[in-house]
């Protein structure tokens, strides 16, 4: 038996584009051992999702293997009959997508997805699907198997979803386990919990796995090994801590530089400039020296072969040697001072007062209870109601991020929509520079709230697909009554302010990255000068380095402005390095505030101490790294 749960050699992957071919993936060569976890990380684009797909031998129509071999468990993929490679799917190798949300059918029982493929490859009858379908839900942590079977999706939480996924993907005893970014959907506590998990089946299935993910803190917690790739080719690899404390590519140094790290001392994230290369492009030289601080001529024009450094790990960088004690950039010890808590004096721009937001739970049937009064019976309407905002109160003032944390569900979302009236409370008041929105008229209402903005989550559905970038930002001066000419000159000067420029004015969203979408997103928030800005989940759907450039831009614009903002995040080193005060929220309520500092070393509540132990951390190796 071979040693090898996965061997990828050689592996070239193209799919069909409009002008012709497109080599997505080039000589990927990787391997998993027996009861190791290999992680394989990079940016959005750089080919992860592609390699899992062929190493599973699922990619879509039109793509195509022009080169190399996969082998699991010794078996070449592409070699077998369709009837081979469906057993070898079946039995050897399970996948766990993405999005338990998404990936489950809402329509069916979690059970019968469980068991429907233990009656397929493994030719059980139905009472003996239903008995390892109970006995995988257990092994995967799940206190009540039979109740979790009979569940439909939408009654599970993102966890129990995730680990009736990953119960699905060991049904088959598989020998290899590939995880395409299995936490990125999930709260920090909920992470750690898979993550756990994880190890657990590793050490007593003996389980190899192939872990994908943006996450370096993840990565450096579960991966014995690490591929880092680029643009579709492998620049790095090598045992994790190795990689991740002596990083000789300059793509890897330059992902460790812009992790925000969950600390008191801050320094500059240093995010990697420019995006991605066009995958159609002819490459001359190497792919990152349009990106690289380090690149010289040579670099553009000689494409360096993966050689084995110093220090064991095999890299692509001509410069490794000499560059192995160089940090990403030399500026990277500039120090951001955290601010001192804003006077009594400092004027209050936003103050919600023992605000409440009340839901009413379920549908009108689920209300509806039957109760017998002698021999007559009596029907009652008895809604379930949801605090989601259960009395809270909350000074922002002038210049002051705030950031607000808390597990989904927690209520933060809702309390930030109540502060610039996009949901109206059911209690308490807001007030925006001492004026209550809800008694205010609707003429002074809107006067009120162009001080007060929102930038969403998700630009790609905050952003209307049909219209310019010109026409995004430019509708909210045009509400205020901005013409033409005037409006033009206006959001070219937004577009300068988030570092976009003019040039960007006529392009439509889907011809922008991620990164860029969001700073239109911001653009269009800045567009009426307001003094406070909800920022609710603005940089998690975003790859680190592009996080790391929003992020400083917001600390930019807040020191130039005197901005103030709300900031909603689940991540925890994100709220540490921009916020100057934190709040916690559970089930509706502010559990506990302070200044940042005192939260991270000493946190009051013990539920702000289980968030922060619960983050993933991969600072000794940011400091090794000399990032």
């Amino acid at each position: 038996m071979t040693d090898l749960a996965l061997s990828v050699e050689g592996l070239s992957v193209s799919f069909e584009g409009d002008g012709g071919r497109v080599r997505v993936l080039h000589d990927v060569s990787m391997k998993v051992e027996r009861g190791r976890v290999l992680g394989v990380v990079g940016e959005s684009g750089s080919g992860k999702s592609t390699a899992a797909l062929a190493v599973l031998g699922l990619l879509d129509k039109g793509a195509a293997i022009d080169a190399g071999k996969v082998l699991v468990g010794g078996r070449d993929l592409y070699a077998a009959t369709d009837e081979e490679r469906r057993q070898l799917r079946g039995g050897k190798v399970s996948l766990v997508f993405q999005d338990p949300f998404t990936t489950l059918n809402p329509a069916i029982r979690v059970g019968k997805q469980i068991a429907e493929p233990l009656m397929m490859h493994r030719s059980m009858d139905e009472a003996q699907a239903e008995a390892e379908t109970l006995r995988l839900l257990a092994e995967v942590g799940i206190a009540d198997p039979a109740r979790m079977a009979a569940s439909y999706p939408h009654q599970l939480s993102g966890g129990m979803k995730q680990r009736a996924l990953i119960a699905s993907a060991l049904g088959c005893d598989p020998d290899l386990l590939i995880l395409d970014e299995p936490t990125t959907a999930l709260d920090v506590t909920i992470e750690a919990q898979i993550l756990d998990l994880l190890e657990d089946l590793r050490r007593t299935r003996q389980l190899s796995i192939l872990f994908i993910s943006h996450n370096l803190g993840v990565v450096s917690r579960i991966c014995d090994d690490i591929c880092v790739l680029y643009a579709g080719r492998v620049v790095e690899q090598g045992p994790t801590d190795v990689v991740l404390s002596q990083p000789r590519h300059p793509y890897t140094k330059g992902l460790l530089a812009s992790l925000p790290s969950l600390s008191v001392e801050r320094q500059r994230l240093q995010p990697i400039p420019g995006r991605l290369p066009d995958t159609r492009a002819q490459l001359k030289g190497c792919i990152f020296a349009p990106r690289c601080h380090f690149a010289q001529p040579r670099c553009s024009s000689e494409i360096q072969e993966l050689h084995t450094a110093q220090n064991g790990t095999r890299n692509r960088c001509w410069r490794s040697a000499e560059l192995a004690d160089t940090p990403w950039r030399a500026e990277v010890g500039e120090e951001v001072a955290r601010r001192a808590p804003p006077s009594s004096d400092a004027p209050i721009i936003v103050d919600a007062v023992d605000v409440e937001r009340e839901f009413r739970s379920g549908g009108v049937f689920d209300a509806l209870t039957l109760r017998w009064n002698g021999w007559r019976p009596e029907m009652a309407y008895r809604p379930r109601v949801v605090n989601a905002v259960d009395h809270v109160s909350l000074t922002i003032r002038e210049g002051e991020i705030v950031g607000l944390v808390g597990e989904s569900g927690s209520g933060k979302t809702t309390l930030g929509r109540c502060m610039i009236d996009l949901v109206s409370p059911t209690g308490g008041e807001v007030r925006i520079e001492g004026q209550t929105l809800l008694s205010a008229s609707r003429s002074r209402k809107r006067t009120l709230l162009r001080n007060a903005q929102i930038i969403f989550q998700n630009p790609d559905s905050s952003l209307n697909p049909r219209k310019t970038v010109r026409e995004i930002v430019g509708r909210p001066l045009a509400q205020i009554g901005l013409g033409g000419a005037e409006r033009d000159k206006r959001v070219d000067e937004l577009l300068e302010l988030v570092r976009l420029g003019s040039r960007y004015a006529e392009r439509y969203p889907h011809q922008m990255s991620g990164g860029e979408k969001q700073r239109v997103g911001i653009a269009r928030a800045l567009a009426t000068k307001p003094k406070f800005i909800v920022c609710d989940e603005a940089v998690s759907a975003l790859d680190v380095s592009v996080q790391a450039s929003i992020l400083n831009l917001l600390v930019d614009l807040r020191d130039e402005f005197g901005l103030a903002y709300l900031f909603i995040t689940h991540d925890l080193s994100v709220v540490s390095y921009i916020a100057d005060r934190i709040c916690v929220m559970k089930n509706g309520k502010l559990v506990e505030q302070g200044r940042t500092e005192d939260i991270l070393e000493a946190p009051q509540h013990p539920y702000t101490a289980a968030l922060l132990a619960a983050v993933p951390r991969v600072n000794q190796h940011r400091r090794a790294a000399g990032a």
